[in-house]
């Protein structure tokens, strides 16, 4: 096979063979290498190799030629998410403008995953790595002929765009939803007739909910479930109606899933973990942090050095490995929200919360919830007087995007600090009963 990530490579490959599928509309990838013809034209004048080029990805079919055609120049994509408020997309364009000698040879994409310091930082993922990444996931799933991967993830997340590149990798088709939606996802199945499904747990708890005597068709052989933690009561329920799960455990500093339960025991995973590595993976745990390394690793972030070839990469994420050699992620990066699939840092949010008149400092933290795994939560010391929850709730609403607000709040005289006089972020949980929905007042007094 040629180019693995070349649309007209693919076309010569495959050209009759059906590659998206979106809407009522159906493409082969004949006719999508012609539209991405197209595309390049209109390309030429604003797309340049040694500069990022910022792309709103959205579940579209212009998204998605688009990014066709930037893999065909050898353009790196800078994704940006389209729920990002007008703030936080400035300031990706911001640091693209000033990004104009782009180093990294060979990058693909560049995807954000805000850092430690709530600035949002860019994972330069290279097409090797995007390929190495596909490769892995074909191992332990394989290909059918008539596979048929449906996407109702975010394009602009490493999870959505990983089954863009292993769809296109692969010359098999991608049905792209505009959307995730659980009341029309048994629907999308169907008609799309679905072989593959990605959902992170929040998504699956939805979907259970909505079609309580739901269960998957014959041609849905796996659904593919990360992101975020998957409770035990959410497997049984999965498993209580013969769901075919196959558990993953990912970043976007790694193209995806690193690690996956084995496809064939997809009907019983629950006592697997997060799985084991896939082929090409080498996973370890030091001092109970996990560290991967392969070729399906990021060139590094694309405002620091890049990463030393065939390092290890720690992941902050904390975990152990089994005698079977099966992964379990104990927790998640340690200043990390995973709130229904989506990642929030606590220190960008308390950086727009302490920017808000009226609230001296904030302390952000994740609270324990059923559907979307976690929600936001915030601990606030008003100025003087605390400004009022609908000036919170607009202030917030104009610069977070909607996973990130915080969903219950309280105002307390002072943050919980370290002996070293830093906000003690293991203390902030212990405020939980403190805690209201925005939208309701209380005050905790001194």
């Amino acid at each position: 096979m040629s180019d693995d990530l070349s649309i007209f490579a693919a076309a010569g490959d495959a050209g009759d063979a059906l590659a998206l599928r979106i809407g009522d509309q159906r493409f082969t990838f004949a006719q999508l290498a012609a539209l991405t013809h197209r595309r390049l034209r209109a390309l030429e004048a604003g797309a340049h190799q040694d500069t990022a080029y910022p792309l709103v990805a959205t579940n579209t079919l212009e998204t998605v030629v688009t990014l066709y055609a930037l893999l065909e120049r050898r353009i790196p994509a800078l994704l940006v998410h389209p729920r990002l408020t007008a703030p936080e997309r400035a300031a990706l364009l911001e640091t693209a403008a000033r990004t104009r000698d782009f180093s990294y040879s060979g990058a693909a994409v560049v995807v954000h995953t805000s850092g430690t310091t709530g600035q949002p930082r860019g994972a330069v993922l290279t097409r090797s790595a995007l390929v190495a990444s596909a490769q892995a996931s074909t191992a332990n799933l394989g290909w059918q002929a008539d596979d048929c991967w449906l996407l109702c993830m975010p394009i602009a997340r490493v999870g959505g765009l990983s089954i863009v590149t292993r769809c296109l990798a692969a010359r098999r088709t991608v049905a792209v939803a505009p959307k995730f939606d659980a009341g029309l996802l048994p629907q999308w199945i169907a008609e799309h007739r679905a072989t593959l499904l990605s959902v992170v747990p929040t998504m699956l708890t939805q979907l259970l909910d909505a079609h309580p005597a739901w269960t998957a068709p014959t041609h849905l052989r796996a659904i593919l479930l990360g992101g975020a933690a998957a409770s035990a009561r959410l497997l049984e329920r999965a498993q209580d109606r013969g769901l075919p799960i196959v558990i993953t455990y990912g970043l976007t500093e790694t193209c995806s899933q690193v690690a996956a339960t084995r496809y064939d025991a997809r009907f019983a995973t629950s006592e697997h973990g997060a799985g084991m590595p896939l082929p090409g993976v080498q996973m370890r745990v030091v001092d109970g942090r996990i560290e991967v390394k392969g070729p399906m690793l990021m060139a590094g972030y694309w405002d620091a050095p890049a990463l030393p070839p065939g390092g290890w990469f720690d992941t902050g994420d904390l975990g152990a490995i089994d005698a079977r050699g099966c992964l379990h992620v104990e927790a998640r990066r340690m200043d990390l929200i995973v709130t229904g699939g989506e990642n929030v840092y606590p220190a960008e949010v308390e950086r727009v919360l302490e920017a808000c008149p009226g609230i001296a400092a904030a302390g952000v933290f994740g609270m324990p919830d059923e559907t979307w795994g976690h929600t936001v939560a915030a601990a606030l010391v008003a100025e003087q007087v605390p400004p009022a929850d609908a000036a919170l709730v607009e202030y917030i609403g104009a610069q977070l995007a909607p996973h990130k607000r915080p969903r219950q709040v309280c105002f307390i005289p002072r943050l919980p600090q370290t002996p070293a006089g830093k906000l003690d972020r293991l203390a902030l949980p212990g405020l939980a009963q403190a805690l209201r929905p925005l939208g309701r007042s209380r005050h905790v007094g001194a």
